[in-house]
């Protein structure tokens, strides 16, 4: 969940680390650091708490570090609270090491002990700072960089990305994975590591891509790739395919507004190369039809609002395959000793193609014999690498920490696999086929238009942002959507949201609503729309102020119970979420907005979860 960069190279590091770190914040930001090492300093390290901005008037933008090898690492908290001690690099304890590191040692406390034991000092409260003790150690004993690395390895139980430099070395930085990603990246006048090629993007798109158990040696002039056992390795290069600015915010005032105004091109992209000759096309899976038509159950496994794409998901897949669907939350499904076998089809969901929840929840699938597609958006990912099939998204990069776009597009991208399947099991009729394929395809005109004319939700956010506890209430694929939308309000405004299936809540919810609080009631399902106003009815005669987000056909209806009324275009009902999350999106950016938030870095929240 933190950022790391490297570079060994013919310029000086300590801006090229600054400027990566920067394009990396949105995956760590309460501390940042970086060590430069150079002929006549040593090993120079500056770090401490705060944003990166900190850290860079700290050294006057990198000017203050002299040197062309260097490590840079910007920090969310897992061991250790976010202080300048607790922030990396770490620094052995004779100042030879320096060590950025990705991931959790779990028996660090162990190593710990017996460092300890043998008079070892440390600074720090991190499971981090053992490694780099741990290095020097064997270092001591072998006085070789690379054999110090191994036995280390070898040593260490967890998840980690490390970076490593070292005085003795001048130009030579050693990287290492394992569950955790960390790429290679080579430029002209150097060459990098990063855990997210948007640290690199700007010096270089020819990457490659680290496996478990790798190491690499990474010089101004090459990059030499070792297995665990320091055999040497040829790796595949991959080229990056977007342009540098689309990383950047591009004159919106933050990056979640202009993903979410990006999202009808996005949906274009990831639907247009999908469909041809009125049907869909899925080029990159294998799934046959006997296949299909012997599965005995479908598993949606993610995390986050991937999960919210799953539960949407499992309604649209029951009703168009006729097969039961089970959603499960990754951290859950992994230690449940779940009911998988050779006939289960285990769909894995994921932005970063690296949450390691859900990275080991699908290990554990095809563990048990099941079959695994993964949806991710990052072309190379470990979950790409590992999924018997994989679809990307295409949705580009996402640099907010609250997901919009790879919401959408993940969510359009289920259900062209949901058409596919049943047009495999014949369990679709041809009309309903072609009615939903041809809304699929003007579904970014229609959410364009109404990304033209949300003044409505701008108004409803100033007048609604000062409430502290919020409930979303719908039905279906109604709550299904209330879910995501209840997410992004309490992830960048900090209200507390909770969103209920509306029949739930007789069962004690309702005990919860008094006069004035605010109930966001969804109503665009349309066959359960007069249930959605029953409920309407039932919190409002409690006293409370209902915003209602409905469709076109279902406008009036709802405008003459609900106190506001926000009003999304018509679709085919499969596909009405696409629309209908749009304005929970807005509302939530501008109840943030009002409210003064930090809204492309909420608090204590990171982009890719890369820990337990």
């Amino acid at each position: 969940m933190c950022g790391i960069i490297g570079f060994s190279g013919r310029e000086q590091a300590a801006p090229i680390l600054l400027d990566g770190l920067e394009r990396m914040e949105y995956r760590g930001y309460d501390s940042a650091g970086i060590a430069v090492r150079s002929e006549t300093k040593g090993l120079q390290v500056k770090k401490t708490k705060g944003r990166l901005r900190v850290l860079s008037d700290l050294t006057h933008g990198g000017a203050d570090l002299e040197g062309t090898l260097g490590i840079g690492h910007t920090r969310w908290a897992t061991h250790g609270e976010p202080n300048d001690i607790n922030a990396h690099p770490h620094v052995s304890e004779n100042g030879q090491i320096a060590l950025v590191h990705n991931g959790i040692i779990e028996n660090y406390l162990e190593i710990k002990e017996q460092l300890q034991r043998r008079g070892v000092t440390f600074t720090s409260d991190t499971d981090s700072e053992v490694v780099a003790q741990l290095l020097e150690y064997h270092y001591n004993e072998c006085h070789n960089m690379l054999e110090a690395v191994g036995r280390v390895l070898r040593r260490i139980e967890g998840s980690y990305a490390f970076g490593i430099i070292c005085s003795d070395f001048p130009n030579a930085l050693i990287a290492a994975r394992k569950d955790s990603p960390l790429i290679l990246g080579y430029g002209e006048n150097g060459n990098f590591i990063a855990s997210d090629v948007t640290a690199i993007i700007k010096y270089t798109r020819d990457v490659v891509y680290m496996e478990d158990g790798e190491i690499a040696v990474v010089t101004p002039e090459s990059i030499d790739v070792f297995d665990s056992e320091m055999n040497p390795l040829e790796k595949q290069h991959s080229q990056v395919d977007w342009d540098v600015s689309a990383a950047e915010k591009g004159g919106y005032a933050h990056f979640m507004f202009k993903e979410i105004m990006e999202q009808p091109e996005a949906i274009a992209k990831t639907v247009s190369p999908r469909i041809r000759d009125g049907r869909v096309v899925l080029d990159d899976i294998t799934l046959t039809a006997d296949y299909v038509r012997d599965i005995s159950r479908i598993f949606i496994i993610a995390c986050g609002s991937s999960y919210h794409v799953g539960m949407v998901s499992k309604y649209n897949w029951e009703r168009l395959l006729r097969r039961p669907v089970q959603v499960d939350l990754a951290s859950e499904f992994r230690y449940s000793d779940p009911l998988v076998d050779e006939k289960s089809l285990v769909v894995v969901i994921s932005q970063s193609g690296e949450t390691l929840d859900t990275m080991a929840a699908m290990r554990e699938a095809k563990r048990r014999g099941a079959r695994t597609l993964a949806v991710v958006n990052v072309v190379g990912s470990s979950i790409a690498r590992e999924a018997d099939d994989v679809l990307y998204t295409w949705a580009g990069p996402e640099i907010a920490v609250a997901t919009t776009k790879a919401y959408s597009t993940q969510l359009v991208l289920m259900d062209l696999i949901g058409l596919y399947l049943a047009d495999l099991l014949g369990t679709v009729e041809k009309s309903e086929y072609d009615a939903i394929l041809a809304e699929v395809q003007v579904l970014p005109e229609k959410m364009s238009h109404f990304l033209e004319h949300f003044e409505d939700v701008q108004y409803f956010a100033s007048r609604y942002f000062n409430h502290n506890s919020i409930f979303f209430i719908g039905r279906n694929l109604d709550y299904a959507m209330g879910l995501e939308g209840s997410l992004k309000l309490k992830e960048i405004s900090y209200i507390h949201s909770e969103a209920y299936a509306s029949g739930e809540l007789k069962h004690g919810t309702i005990s919860l609503i008094e006069p004035g609080t605010l109930v966001v009631a969804l109503g665009t399902y349309a066959a359960l729309f007069d249930k959605a106003m029953s409920n309407v009815v039932e919190v409002k005669a409690r006293g409370a102020e209902v915003l209602a987000v409905t469709t076109e056909t279902f406008k009036e209806k709802m405008e003459k119970t609900a106190d506001s009324t926000i009003v999304v275009p018509d679709t085919h009902p499969i596909l009405q979420p696409s629309l209908g999350v749009v304005p929970l999106q807005l509302f939530a950016y501008y109840v943030a907005l009002q409210r003064g938030c930090d809204i492309d870095k909420p608090r204590n929240l990171a982009k890719s979860v890369t820990v337990e």
